[in-house]
């Protein structure tokens, strides 16, 4: 498609050479060229204003086509370029890239709120070249309202980067990426859009491109390049046992080069991980979506700058982390896809001649999926049942209040409502949420294929472990990359299957590292933190509790023998608690010596022991409550139970239902004798285990209510 604005060829010609200039400054080099594609995606942005999807391996250079891009329209009079940017750890990463080349970049995001206005002042005044925006700023009222149509209007470029999550096809997709689509919209024609991805198959690709031009008019350019990394050394070493998987840590991280990124999937899994590599001497941080962001910008530096071996850490270190010289990635543990493996391990080898990326599946890795799986996007009713409480509330509603009214957990809920936002069903205000009236379509097709597809990818990645060819070839095809398809006899001859390398996990990995890791990983003990603030809005379901629990109301801090989401115990746990009532009998043989040792392990007195009568695992916790007493030598008091015939609470519902559920629900069992001698004494409260922390809080309360002078909870699983 070629337009009026469209430059001539001596122009272009011209364009080119400052160009190069342009990114010889960017990257420090002057012998730095641009890569033919990075100039044709570079040439339809600037001189034909085109809307443009490059999907490239990661290290190919997208960046530089945005900046370039940016200081190439910036001198021909263009506005500044909006860049939407997923990650913290990119934006910063991006900033600096900018600013070598004389590029001035500007952000905002979630951490520095004070500097908005002043941000926004110097975007203005043209003193801004580049501004990066976090997704989720793009659906806050504020600046949905009063900036973004400032920012529409103006810009010279949109930047769109990992593009894929812009997609729910794709292996991260994000409701706030969505929000994109009104952005676009409200560009004035012929303003250039650039999208970019490095782990997009053909079916996100054409999702993408045909979201980048909804009216069918833009002839949006896409540029597909090979995703072949002849650096990366692929090889898989399945574990019987996370103690083995440990036991490898131990023995080969100090031997890998460089330093790198040891990937869990679970939060608790990073932290384990961490606390067993730094026991084992290894200089190692976690990373997770709980670090705290300053937290987080240190611990990306110490990567960077070498002064750490490895960081441990979930999928929130990923996308846009950029250290050329990452010199290895491990997972323990598979990743959902191949798609969402090979951006992980992209991260590794981009500057080197060798990088080692070593995949650590165990017997859990797919329970784990299922439990990411279970938090897609929720069921037909429990949709209509929030629009229905919506339409009906008349004012805007905040998260905390809708959870007083629907069944859904405050992140599951809060993505469903940015879909709905997006489809037009809902509006987020000042204030929370309210209802558009618009008619909205639960598309069960479409969620029943994305669901398929889902399934699909974890199959497709349970051949990648198993598969007999190159491993290489097997994340290409899995992403349709287009140069395999040309000479699909092709492999990389580095991977250990190339190799024909035996990948046993047990080489190297001496028993008596098994053994201390198995002994670490069964150590029991982990702190239960009692809560100490009620929902708000309780009172809109009926129960009168709000604001903080007084001190004299409080459980002290508890014990659970292990974390079920976890390392170590923590897969004994998730086996004891996945089924139904089928489970239920005496503790487990596997957990009795780690309950005694939690108990021994335990500095607290007590004067006897009450537990929490459980309808669906009613031997299991009298059982453990008589274990508890016996070992500590003290009575049994009694118990608190379910009124009436009351069904078991619901674990997959938000706080506010939870907490309504077990005030409705419990209450104390104890005979006339037991709460007379109440008065003054100290009390260890047994359940089975906690999540949401309600049970335990009611019943701790109840007791201090009754006279008890402190609770002490006790339980066997914790998460």
């Amino acid at each position: 498609m070629t337009t009026d604005l469209d430059l001539d060829a001596d122009t272009i010609a011209g364009l080119r050479t400052r160009a190069d200039e342009v990114l010889r400054a960017l990257v420090g080099s002057p012998d730095a060229q641009l890569r033919p594609d990075q100039w044709v995606a570079i040439e339809a942005l600037v001189a034909h204003r085109r809307r443009a999807l490059v999907v490239q391996r990661t290290g190919w250079g997208k960046s530089a086509v945005y900046f370039v891009a940016t200081a190439l329209l910036r001198e021909r009079g263009a506005g500044p370029t909006v860049l939407v940017s997923p990650l913290l750890s990119l934006m910063r990463n991006q900033v600096a890239a900018a600013r070598r080349a004389g590029i001035r970049a500007e952000t905002i995001h979630s951490a520095n709120l004070p500097e908005w206005d002043a941000v926004h002042q110097r975007v203005r005044d043209g003193e801004v070249d580049v501004l990066l925006v976090s997704p989720e700023r793009l659906n806050n009222p504020g600046f949905r309202d009063e900036v973004l149509p400032s920012l529409a209007r103006d810009a010279g470029l949109v930047v769109v980067d990992e593009a894929h999550c812009v997609s729910d096809w794709g292996h991260d997709f994000r409701p706030d990426y969505r929000r994109i689509a009104t952005l676009l919209a409200e560009l004035p024609a012929g303003t250039p859009v650039l999208a970019t991805t490095a782990t997009a198959n053909e079916r996100v690709t054409a999702d993408v491109a045909a979201q980048l031009d909804p009216a069918g008019d833009q002839d949006v350019l896409v540029l597909r390049g090979t995703l072949e990394r002849d650096s990366l050394r692929l090889s898989v070493h399945p574990v019987p046992d996370t103690a083995t998987a440990m036991a490898w840590l131990v023995a080969n991280v100090p031997r890998l080069t460089g330093s790198g990124i040891v990937y869990t999937l679970t939060v608790a899994a990073a932290e384990q991980v961490a606390e067993h590599l730094r026991g084992a001497g290894l200089e190692v941080a976690a990373y997770t979506g709980r670090t705290e962001p300053a937290e987080r910008e240190a611990l990306e530096q110490d990567l960077l700058d070498n002064r750490v071996k490895a960081l441990v850490a979930t999928s929130a270190l990923g996308m846009g982390f950029d250290k050329p010289d990452l010199g290895f990635v491990v997972h323990v543990g598979a990743p959902a896809s191949p798609i969402a493996y090979y951006q992980q391990v992209g991260r590794a080898g981009r500057a080197t001649d060798r990088a080692d990326v070593v995949l650590l599946p165990g017997p859990e890795d797919r329970a784990i999926w299922e439990w990411f799986a279970s938090m897609s996007f929720p069921a037909a009713d429990q949709v209509r049942a929030t629009l229905d409480v919506l339409a009906a509330a008349g004012a805007p509603m905040s998260l905390p209040a809708l959870e007083t009214a629907v069944d859904l957990r405050r992140g599951r809920l809060e993505m469903m409502l940015k879909v709905l936002d997006v489809d037009g069903a809902v509006h987020r205000v000042r204030g929370g949420w309210e209802s558009t009236g618009q008619p909205w379509v639960y598309d069960e097709e479409r969620y029943a294929r994305l669901d398929a597809a889902r399934r699909a990818e974890q199959e497709a990645m349970l051949e990648y472990i198993a598969t007999r060819g190159c491993r290489m070839a097997f994340l290409r095809t899995a992403l349709d990359d287009p140069q395999l398809a040309a000479d699909p006899s092709w492999r990389c001859g580095t991977c250990d299957r190339c190799l024909a390398a035996s990948g046993a996990a047990s080489d190297g990995v001496d028993d008596a590292l098994v053994a201390a890791a198995r002994e670490r990983l069964h150590r029991p003990g982990v702190e239960v933190t009692a809560r100490r603030q009620w929902p708000s809005g309780m009172a809109t379901m009926g129960v009168p509790l709000t604001g903080r629990l007084p001190a004299d109301e409080l459980a002290a801090t508890g014990r659970a023998v292990a974390r079920s989401d976890g390392l170590g115990l923590g897969g004994v746990l998730r086996t004891l608690f996945g089924g139904t009532q089928a489970n239920d009998g005496p503790v487990p043989p596997a957990l009795r010596d780690a309950v005694l040792a939690a108990l021994d392990s335990w500095d607290v007195t007590a004067d006897g022991v009450v537990w929490v009568r459980s309808v669906t695992r009613p031997q299991l916790v009298e059982h453990l409550a008589g274990a508890v007493a016996r070992h500590r030598h003290l009575p049994l008091v009694g118990t608190l139970g379910p009124v009436g015939e009351a069904p078991p609470d619901r674990h997959d519902v938000n706080s506010a239902q939870r907490l309504a559920g077990v005030h409705r629900r419990l209450a104390l069992e104890l005979s006339e004798s037991a709460l007379a001698g109440l008065a003054g004494r100290s009390v260890l409260l047994v359940d089975d285990r906690t999540d949401s922390g309600w049970t335990l809080t009611v019943a701790a309360r109840l007791l201090r209510r009754a006279g008890a002078a402190q609770v002490y909870p006790f339980v066997l699983a914790t998460g």
